[in-house]
């Protein structure tokens, strides 16, 4: 895991400088830095991790930048670990091929495609298709599942070079990656390369309106670069000649959109019509819409800290579920330490034995989980509470489960 990190002074994407602090969690690890447990005692880098705001382009951005080949090129996350998440790449692949009209002839390329979880569903339709994931080790469990994958991070240079082995695709898909990349100018002069004068670049994102609608300050760590809305968007799309002709908003990470671009001029769907007059309303163009957000977090972490004083108070054992950056976020803005929350259930094999970032709340499988005598489970990422409260009950448990955000709530 990288240790390097260098502040920024201007923004990525316009040059522009930058205005008030949208939201200031202090000096953080890595969240997605799992700490061996034979390493508990040796110290974990630790970074600023604060938001600004482009007074130029209204782009929300970290203010420090941690090396990205430290962050991916060994990476913890897998895509398939999620049962709600292939449900929704299903879905994604099936609307694509009808509605791009794909077929054997056709070329689709996912960018950070992660362990196969989307292209599996091309691959099983007889389309060609081909991932670039830039981590070396997710890269090979999507290889073994028969999804052809190259190892190597996307910018321009790679991305032609890809297109003279290969040709322009059909459909570049770039799901929740465009808050991964630093240099966001180089990465999306890479998909529009490989989309070519014709292709359509796919790009789903969670939507800064929802984040600050529901105060989803935990989705801030040093992987996500940048957090977007449509206005900041379509600035850095256009700069690299892709034009915006349709949006769809999502469920998904608590609020997403999907922005379909491409150098062909395709016209403007009502949908994008609307969603652009939603954000004029809203003020995205000034200041206001930004400033509070960091009030309101604090708001919510005090509110979590009283919960969970009173519990430890009344000698209730605490354990909690999903070993996700945001989680790791939002644990470590609140201070909390594994005297405080036993243990952590994740799916995840590449996070079972390990040790949570800052925190050291030990990682265990959810069998394990429910072994426990356990009062309450606090589900970290809420964005799949839901699913993850019906496997809890499924399995056994009949303690409390909670989320803390937006605010401290019981669900089930």
């Amino acid at each position: 895991m990288s240790s390097s990190a260098k502040p920024v002074m201007a923004c990525r994407v316009c040059g522009g400088a930058f205005g008030a602090v949208f939201c200031d969690l202090g000096v953080q690890p890595v969240a997605n830095s799992y700490v061996p447990p034979d390493r508990a005692e040796a110290p974990e880098p630790r970074f600023p991790l604060r938001c600004v705001v482009c007074k130029e382009c209204r782009l929300v951005q970290l203010d420090t930048v941690v090396d990205a080949e430290g962050i991916f090129s060994d990476y913890a996350y897998f895509s398939s670990a999620s049962a709600s998440w292939l449900d929704h790449a299903a879905r994604f692949s099936r609307e694509m091929i009808g509605r791009l009209g794909l077929g054997p002839s056709s070329f689709v390329v996912e960018v950070a495609s992660n362990d196969g979880y989307l292209l599996r569903n091309f691959v099983a339709a007889g389309i060609p298709c081909l991932g670039v994931e830039p981590a070396a080790n997710v890269a090979e469990v999507a290889r073994r599942n028969g999804v052809p994958t190259e190892t190597f991070f996307l910018g321009e240079a790679t991305a032609k070079n890809l297109v003279a082995r290969r040709g322009h695709a059909d459909l570049v898909a770039a799901n929740n990656v465009f808050a991964h990349v630093p240099g966001i100018n180089d990465f999306t002069a890479g998909l529009a390369a490989l989309a070519g004068p014709r292709g359509v670049v796919s790009i789903e994102q969670p939507h800064l309106v929802r984040m600050v609608d529901g105060v989803q300050f935990d989705t801030i760590y040093h992987e996500h670069y940048a957090y977007w809305s449509l206005l900041a968007m379509e600035v850095v799309l256009a700069r690299h000649g892709l034009r915006v002709f349709d949006v769809e908003r999502l469920p998904t990470h608590g609020g997403s959109v999907r922005v379909l671009s491409s150098a062909a001029d395709r016209g403007a769907s009502p949908a994008l019509a609307e969603l652009r007059a939603e954000e004029a309303a809203r003020g995205l163009a000034g200041d206001a819409f930004y400033e509070g957000f960091d009030a309101r977090v604090r708001d919510t972490l005090s509110g979590f800290r009283d919960w969970l004083g009173a519990a430890r108070k009344a000698g209730r054992r605490i354990g909690a579920y999903g070993a996700a950056a945001k989680g790791n976020t939002f644990l470590n803005a609140a201070g909390v330490t594994a005297a405080d929350i036993v243990a952590v259930a994740d799916r995840s094999p590449a996070k079972q034995g390990r040790l949570l970032p800052g925190s050291h709340i030990p990682v265990v499988t959810p069998d394990a989980l429910l072994a426990m005598p356990l009062d309450d489970v606090l589900i970290l990422p809420w964005n799949i509470a839901d699913e993850v409260a019906a496997q809890l009950r499924a399995g056994g448990f009949r303690g409390r489960i909670l989320i803390a955000v937006p605010a401290m709530k019981e669900i089930a």
